[in-house]
């Protein structure tokens, strides 16, 4: 347990491996706990960093709840799963602003199986909004090589 983590300045809280240096810092008020929270992420269980990562979700400082998030993407890649509590948080940011990529992590990384009916809902909804836009570029395409080719019949 490594107690003197530079927690002004954040360089190495990535490396946070502690979930009670984490609990400390949050008592004290610390900067840096949802950068902490990814360190969490990649180097203790999922049990116990996803309650930090949560509590780091509902911080006051936009940039460090931002990374809060990242560290709940950071926990689908690394563990395949989330908990129960994470999935919650997500769900109720929605599918933009912070948790944007957080959500598209889980859905990458987390066997469609596993996931809540939200995410499972999200997942299709998502493919068929890619679907759309592909369909609608390849119109759009297909109408400027129009233009072109009467374009280049008229020159003629």
């Amino acid at each position: 347990m490594e107690t003197d983590w530079d927690w002004s300045r954040g360089e190495t809280l990535l490396r946070v491996n502690d979930p009670a240096d984490w609990d400390a810092a949050y008592e004290r008020g610390e900067r840096g706990l949802g950068t902490a929270a990814i360190g969490l992420a990649f180097n203790c269980p999922l049990a116990d960093a996803s309650p930090r990562i949560v509590r780091a979700m509902r911080l006051a400082d936009h940039g460090q709840r931002g990374f809060a998030y990242t560290a709940a993407g950071t926990a689908a890649r690394v563990n395949g799963e989330l908990t129960p509590e994470l999935y919650a948080a997500l769900r109720a940011e929605g599918h933009g602003g912070f948790a944007r990529n957080a959500v598209d992590d889980t859905l990458d990384h987390v066997p469609f199986r596993r996931l809540p009916l939200w995410f499972k809902w999200r997942a299709v909804a998502s493919k068929v909004q890619d679907k759309l836009k592909t369909w609608q570029l390849e119109a759009t395409y297909a109408a400027a090589d129009a233009r072109k080719a009467i374009r280049r019949r008229r020159s003629f």
